[in-house]
């Protein structure tokens, strides 16, 4: 069982939704973005999602993609992405870290090396947006095999034909993408989005997270409603690159959280 299973289990078990938040690792500096980080538990977030900062973020809006623009101009990296889980866990030995990004930084390091480091730092889970489940041999498999939860994305596009292939090898969490486009591009509603979880769950036993389009406590609470919890982002990153003190951009997480919570 993973933090991410061991999670989930203490929610149900409590009644309660999932809250995830969204960081850019390395944004708008190193020290910042650790503070930040270091400060979501407390703030009530359940599952730390950190995104990998990347020159081609094809599935982002302009606020993650400026995000990572100016944690690549500050010198973030993969190592230094893991050094940062690492300095984390050194106070945190519970919450799941879900590691999102691109599979370029992965492969470029090497997979049996990314996994063995990314284990070693302490990752929970991966979502990797540009490798379909064609490709599970590339990445999925041997994250699981390593003991690492691989987390997939399905979306509105994403048919009754296609969805069981893209559960097949899924684990953790099911994160379900609320609208069709990039981060940050529209309002998520939870009409929508119902029956969409409600056709998910028809063909795994994984929670049901959705993200994209959830910007205040009051849509936190509405998704959450209607899944197992929701994923803000783009909310909280635009706080961040705003330039507003960490205990602003935590004192807003927290009320986010509180919404995803009430539901």
């Amino acid at each position: 069982m993973t933090r991410i299973d061991a999670k989930f289990a203490d929610l149900r078990a409590a009644g309660k939704k999932a809250f995830v938040a969204y960081i850019m690792a390395g944004d708008p500096d190193a020290e910042t973005s650790l503070a930040v980080m270091k400060g979501l538990p407390g703030a009530g977030v359940d599952i730390i999602e950190l995104g990998m900062p990347f020159t081609d973020p094809m599935a982002d809006g302009p606020t993650i993609q400026l995000a990572g623009q100016r944690a690549l101009e500050g010198g973030q990296t993969l190592q230094r992405t893991l050094d940062m889980i690492t300095e984390f866990r050194k106070t945190d030995a519970t919450t799941p870290i879900v590691l999102m990004g691109y599979y370029n930084p992965i492969y470029n390091r090497g997979i049996a090396a990314f996994l063995q480091d990314a284990r070693a730092a302490g990752i929970d889970g991966l979502i990797v947006v540009d490798l379909p489940p064609e490709e599970d041999e590339e990445l999925c498999l041997p994250a699981q095999a390593a003991g690492l939860n691989f987390i997939r994305l399905a979306t509105p596009t994403t048919d009754d034909k296609r969805l069981p292939k893209v559960m097949q090898n899924t684990s953790g969490f099911v994160y379900y993408v609320s609208i069709t486009g990039i981060t940050g591009a529209a309002a998520a509603q939870a009409s929508d989005v119902a029956p969409e979880v409600a056709r998910i769950k028809a063909v795994t036993d994984l929670p049901v997270i959705v993200g994209f389009g959830i910007t205040t406590p009051e849509s936190a609470r509405a998704i959450a409603g209607v899944a197992d919890g929701c994923v803000i982002g783009s909310a909280i990153v635009k706080q961040i690159g705003e330039g507003k003190p960490v205990a602003e951009v935590l004192a807003g997480v927290a009320a986010l959280a509180e919404g995803a919570h009430s539901a």
